[in-house]
């Protein structure tokens, strides 16, 4: 293998040729800047089992024009070659993923198989759940005989709201369904041939607990272990984040210590992490339980299970545990939850004392169901091993029984953490919450840790050898700290950090105005209606493309009811139509030379690509601060202000320094771009945390 300074040159060499053999990529001292720390960080770094590894890992923030995805990709595909290793590429969603896939990777590489007379083989890796499940669309749609059926006859009926016959719509729908599949419709959530209100996904999605892999009837058939199958060979893997994360230990990823890992979007992944060590349970919609006694019931008498009787006296217990629990909190909480619209936390994640005990009983007795069900499961997996003419049968109990163990596993783990003594550590948040739903009022329990960071350094990044952590957004307040805290790097000496400017001139590209209300932001029903006020006069004054981000669905709302009909038919609502749809009829309207306007909130702030015409004035109705009712960001606050720390400070404007550089990096995307940001509230310029956030902006032109 070539030595360290020799592979990072062979990078580079490779990153020159494609940059010049494009032919339209121009140039950029930062592009060229960050391939250069690439190609270090990647040449430098020890690979697979080491008692004493070298590990690196970059951290880069590449301003919005780099191109940093070429800057990254390259050099790393280059020495992935050169060492016999992969690449996982790792970014926010499945759509920046079919993005990579179907548009950047298959240029570069075409330029450099011609470079290094190699073809450099790539795969789209998507978690099971964004694939359906044949055997599951077959049943649920009745087209095939099911011999088993009766093993899930106790399901209720999938049905649409709003559908005047439900159940025939339903089976019309999942008919269709089934006979495009491996027609000409792939089997995946993201080219799902319906409205996907029309479809109760998780009911047909493949997920862990109920496969039986190569045991299945279906396997030959299976789209998941298709797609599977082009992640053994491929040397370059584009996963999400939320894959990343759950597959840690799991297998369905090449192993990180062995991979050159680059993680694009990076500011996404504490986020991603907090959610997946997260748990809730349901304590009001327990049929579950009952339709799992009976199934343990025909299992257990199908394998002679000598504790049959015992699990099925269990599932008796989790429901009468859940169902006094839900009680003792409705009691505690509920009207006054029900009022006041809002979750109801527990300072310092501090159980109530009347909570504990009942909390306890329910996990004893969840832990215990637990234990059966993995006996069961096991007895199973031996069986269908040691009998193939039984498989069929086996394999739709393991079904059965997996369908429903997530529910037991969510009450499993929800009251651990409940349970869990925050005296000696940080306390996790934990609450609950509370919806009418037509008369009859759900209460879930949720329990998730404070931080990300922590977790990350304890679980991931020792895995990683050679690692490059990348975003336009890593800096808050121009600097790496609260990034390299929220993700756990803070501590970690293999990181290395570099911030690559932006190659636009955005003093000569882009103007910032801030607009001063009367109304204090504080004062919310008088601010919203002066925006939206201010916002018809702008919008007026528009020719081509424009954006208007706002920070909740009830001041969009309002902005929207204060529309004159004039203005009315410009303005895409997001809710009105699929995120995709909104943009090609944006995108349309400006093509025919009309004004067009984007009504949306954080999920249009960030990914989307409107450059030119498409958006020349972005909108900000309100600074992007974290909702005050997040539970987390509560508990969080809390905490810090109990060390006599500022929360306000530390997490509070660092995060909407983060969020405010991604929804006004929605303007300028080329250097032909010229364009206007509007800001309607004052304290981004009347505030000293304003101007922190409005010095870690891009340098628009003030007007």
């Amino acid at each position: 293998m070539p030595d360290n300074e020799a592979l990072a040159a062979s990078a580079m060499k490779a990153f020159e040729h494609v940059v010049a053999a494009a032919g339209d990529f121009s140039h950029r001292p930062g592009q060229h800047q960050m391939a250069l720390e690439v190609s270090r960080a990647f040449s430098q770094a020890t690979l697979g089992e080491d008692a004493q590894p070298t590990r690196r890992i970059a951290v880069i923030q590449a301003g919005t024009g780099v191109g940093k995805s070429l800057a990254a990709c390259v050099p790393a595909m280059t020495i992935a070659l050169a060492r016999n290793t992969r690449v996982i590429i790792s970014t926010a969603t499945v759509a920046l993923q079919e993005q990579l896939v179907n548009k950047d990777l298959p240029r570069f590489i075409e330029l450099l198989d011609d470079h290094l007379g190699q073809t450099v083989t790539v795969a789209l890796a998507k978690g099971r759940g964004r694939y359906v499940c044949r055997t599951k669309l077959m049943r649920a749609a009745g087209g095939e005989a099911d011999p088993h059926a009766d093993l899930f006859e106790d399901e209720a009926p999938v049905v649409v709201p709003n559908a005047k016959d439900q159940q025939a719509h339903q089976m019309l729908v999942l008919q269709g369904l089934a006979k495009k599949l491996h027609n000409t419709w792939n089997g995946e959530l993201d080219t799902l041939p319906v409205p996907q209100a029309e479809v109760d996904w998780p009911a047909l999605a493949a997920e862990r607990s109920t496969c039986t892999a190569r045991h299945c009837p279906d396997f030959g058939a299976c789209v998941y272990y298709q797609a599977r199958k082009q992640l053994a060979t491929a040397q370059v893997i584009v996963a999400n984040h939320d894959l990343l994360m759950a597959s840690m230990g799991a297998n369905v990823l090449p192993d990180i210590s062995n991979s050159l890992l680059i993680l694009d979007e990076a500011h996404e992944l504490p986020q991603v992490a907090s959610s997946q060590f997260a748990a809730s349970m349901d304590l009001s919609s327990l049929r579950w339980t009952d339709q799992l006694a009976k199934r343990i019931q025909k299992v257990g008498a199908e394998l002679r299970y000598d504790s049959t009787a015992q699990a099925i006296t269990l599932c008796r217990d989790v429901r009468q545990a859940l169902s006094d629990l839900q009680t003792l909190v409705m009691d505690l909480w509920g009207l006054d939850a029900l009022k006041k619209g809002a979750p109801e936390r527990l300072p310092f994640g501090n159980l109530p004392e009347v909570l504990v005990e009942p909390m306890a009983l329910t996990s004893r007795v969840a832990q215990a169901l637990a234990a059966h069900m993995k006996s069961m499961s096991d007895m199973l997996g031996k069986q269908i091993k040691d009998a193939p003419e039984r498989a069929p049968r086996l394999s739709s109990m393991y079904a059965a029984l997996g369908a429903l163990s997530p529910r037991l596993d969510g009450v499993v783990d929800t009251t651990r953490l409940m349970l869990a003594n925050t005296e000696d550590a940080t306390p996790d948040a934990k609450w609950f919450e509370f919806d009418d739903e037509r008369g009859l009022v759900r209460i879930t329990a949720h329990a998730s840790p404070l931080m990300a960071g922590p977790l990350l350094a304890s679980y991931v990044w020792p895995r990683v050898r050679g690692a490059v952590v990348t975003s336009a957004t890593i800096t808050s307040c121009g600097r790496f700290d609260f990034f390299l805290a929220e993700s756990g790097l803070r501590a970690d000496d293999a990181v290395s950090t570099l911030e690559v400017q932006s190659p636009f001139n955005f003093t000569q590209q882009a103007t910032l105005r801030v607009h001063r209300t009367a109304a204090e932001p504080r004062d919310v029903q008088a601010y919203n209606a002066e925006v939206s006020q201010a916002m018809v006069q702008d919008l007026g004054a528009l020719e081509r493309g424009a954006l208007v981000l706002f920070t909740s669905k009830a001041h969009l709302a309002q902005a929207v009811s204060a529309l004159p009909e004039a203005l009315r038919d410009r303005v895409l609502v997001q809710g009105d139509a699929s995120r995709i749809e909104i943009l090609r009829r944006h995108k349309q309207r400006v093509d025919e030379g009309q004004p067009s306007v984007i009504f949306g909130l954080q999920s249009f702030g960030q990914g989307v690509d409107l450059p030119g015409a498409y958006c020349e004035t972005v909108m900000v109705a309100k600074l992007p601060f974290t909702p005050p009712t997040d539970p987390v960001g509560q508990a969080r606050a809390e905490w810090l202000q109990s060390l006599g720390r500022d929360a306000f400070t530390e997490l509070v404007v660092p995060a909407t320094s983060i969020k405010l550089n991604q929804w006004v990096g929605r303007l300028i995307r080329t250097e032909q771009d010229r364009g206007q940001v509007i800001c309607y509230d004052k304290r981004l310029s009347e505030t000293a945390y304003g101007r922190r956030i409005l010095q870690g902006l891009p340098a628009f032109k003030r007007v």
